[in-house]
């Protein structure tokens, strides 16, 4: 096997329930923040680069930050997001395995500083999200020839969410497009999950993720969105287990008006990547 001509850069291979990550310590990489995007749109597909989700940046606190360090986000599709709940919890338990930060730390995303707590013996991360925003219940909007109760609110992100009896039969692909691009969430769109009431402590979740365009195997900010709006249309209580389509369960808890996130985030490899194998110009 020939070497490789090009210079490696050391990437982390991690993820939360099955929605998957590359994270990069930027502390030695220094890549610009204005090409971050075109790593993520090249760095992300799965037939041509690494295959991720989502690409995550971890460097230093700027100064007069009041947080360990920050993170810079980018979707699958080289979009910028505000915010990723199982992508945080990854974020925080890698950044207390550099050295970054310790065990109960505090990080800067783009929604606002995330509180983390990394158990590193149980790879078990809990993240307190922003408070929810902007709750709107019961929109009824008509989608490819149905009409629908939406709800709406925004965990760190917006999110849709609509309740079904059975979401394995639901057209997550079709459906979820649809709804992320109706004109009710113009112009940003959002995230669509569809919730299942198993008890009440318990959902089933499907979500359509914007920027990745398509459904995951799980989303942080989906579930809590999902059981904070499940919570206020009181089908459920204030602790909740969601069961993602990975097959793993999250679990939320509403504490005053805020929400946590708490669930495994794990690490399947690290290595090296080859940036100009993606076309992209390597870093001097």
């Amino acid at each position: 096997m020939s070497k490789h001509s090009g210079t490696g850069v050391p990437f982390f291979k991690m993820h939360g329930s099955g929605n998957d990550f590359v994270l990069i310590d930027n502390r030695t990489l220094r890549l610009p923040q204005a090409a971050m995007s075109e790593w993520a749109a090249r760095v992300c597909p799965r037939g041509f680069g690494i295959g991720a989700d989502g690409l995550i940046f971890l460097q230093d606190a700027p100064e007069r930050q009041d947080v360990d360090y920050v993170w810079h986000f980018y979707n699958g599709d080289g979009s910028r997001a505000e915010m990723c709940g199982n992508g945080s919890r990854c974020a925080a338990r890698l950044a207390a395995r550099l050295g970054l930060a310790g065990s109960s730390h505090v990080f800067g995303t783009d929604a606002g500083p995330i509180h983390a707590e990394v158990n590193e013996a149980e790879e078990r991360v809990k993240v307190e999200l922003t408070p929810p925003l902007d709750l709107a219940l019961g929109a009824r909007l008509d989608v490819n020839g149905q009409s629908l109760d939406v709800h709406f609110v925004n965990t760190g992100v917006p999110h849709a969410v609509t309740v079904c009896d059975d979401v394995a039969a639901v057209d997550v692909m079709q459906l979820g497009r649809a709804l992320r691009e109706h004109e009710h969430f113009a112009p940003a769109g959002a995230n669509v999950n569809f919730i299942q009431v198993r008890d009440k402590a318990r959902l089933y979740l499907r979500t359509y993720e914007r920027g990745v365009e398509a459904e995951t195997f799980a989303c942080g900010t989906g579930a809590a969105a999902s059981a904070y709006v499940a919570h206020q249309l009181g089908l459920v209580g204030t602790e909740v287990e969601l069961t993602t389509s990975g097959g793993e369960v999250l679990q939320i808890s509403i504490e005053n008006g805020t929400v946590f996130l708490q669930g495994k985030a794990v690490m399947t490899y690290q290595g090296e990547m080859y940036p100009e194998s993606m076309g992209l110009t390597p870093v001097e």
